[in-house]
């Protein structure tokens, strides 16, 4: 291969489509518009919809990359002819519709956040996908204010551990669901009042004990049907649900939409991948004015349950579907642009 024929190509994860292992190959280097950065990945994170991808039952939005990845952090190579502010070897972190597993990816330059000084580019990658999440989530769309209360399923997960965050900087009290002691206690750590073993039997009233009856104003919900019937229970008056997951199922039998009417509660559907660049944009501007001075200041904090080299990715994949993790699953892509 020619010089310069190597210098357009790059190593990334990629599916085998039979047998659905991943392996590193080359592809194609992404090309930029006047309006993005070229950022060589140091980093990235796993999240479950890189699982469901890899299975064939989550593609990417049209226009995105194939390659899996929802976020990265790295170093910036190139800069777009319409940018301002960013130079080359400026460090930075963003999420992504899709590429994070790979050795360079194109962001628009409106999606970038400045690493904050003293934060390691494993940290950095943990940030993007499940902070904003949660932040559009309990504000943009729950709309939780100060003296509010949220309920956060699956609390010890990326996004969990990110909103027990923001909703305790933002002055709201949070009680969550976790399977696990380990991950009960880490929750009660990050700031929230109560973690419900949901194991042991139902939860709502747990919650409406702790909230002398009142129940919650927000719930955050990974699950899906499973936990339907409980989190209407669980909502207070004019409450909202917001579904961001569906690990537990999305068909719901049997259930009388009669509570939803008369307490007068909102369910909303919530994905962040499929939003328009516009809405990511806007949702990329208010978290950064709200968190980056908060992560510079160590108030909120990327929470990581492992780091795995590229290489074993198939491995950091299968430790993610036992569920055991209590925070993020990093992946270091910049070393393997190195071996």
């Amino acid at each position: 291969m020619e010089e310069d024929e190597e210098a357009s190509w790059m190593k990334a994860v990629l599916v085998d489509q039979e047998s659905k292992r991943l392996y590193i190959g080359e592809w194609e280097e992404p090309a930029i518009s006047a309006d993005d950065l070229l950022v060589k990945v140091e980093a990235t994170a796993l999240n479950r919809a890189d699982l469901a991808q890899r299975r064939g039952s989550y593609p990417p939005p049209p226009g995105a990359s194939p390659i899996l990845g929802l976020e990265m952090a790295g170093v910036v190579e190139q800069v777009g002819a319409n940018v301002s502010g960013w130079q080359p070897g400026d460090r930075v972190f963003a999420l992504l519709p899709g590429g994070g597993y790979a050795e360079r990816v194109s962001v628009p330059a409106a999606m970038a956040m400045r690493i904050p000084e003293g934060m390691s580019f494993e940290q950095a990658a943990a940030i993007p996908e499940v902070f904003l999440t949660a932040y559009l989530n309990l504000f943009l769309l729950g709309g939780l204010k100060s003296g509010e209360t949220v309920l956060i399923h699956a609390g010890a997960s990326g996004v969990g551990t990110a909103a027990i965050q923001l909703a305790r900087e933002a002055g709201a009290t949070s009680i969550v669901t976790a399977g696990s002691e380990e991950k009960r206690a880490a929750c009660l750590q990050l700031g929230a009042s109560l973690a419900i073993d949901y194991k042991r039997g139902p939860f709502a009233p747990l919650v409406r004990e702790a909230t002398e009856g009142k129940g919650v104003n927000l719930i955050l919900d990974l699950v899906g049907a499973s936990h339907l019937e409980q989190n209407v229970e669980s909502l207070a008056l004019e409450g909202s649900l917001i579904l961001i997951g569906l690990v537990g199922g999305s068909k719901v039998e049997n259930f009388h939409l009669s509570t939803v009417l008369m307490r007068r509660l909102r369910i909303i559907g919530s994905t962040l991948r499929s939003l328009p660049l516009a809405r990511k944009i806007e949702l990329t501007e208010q978290f950064s004015a709200f968190a980056l001075p908060r992560f510079t200041d160590g108030r909120l904090k990327p929470i990581i349950d492992s780091v795995w080299e590229m290489a074993e990715v198939n491995e950091a994949h299968q430790y993610m579907e036992k569920n055991q993790n209590i925070g993020k699953i990093i992946l270091r892509v910049g070393a393997v642009s190195r071996s």
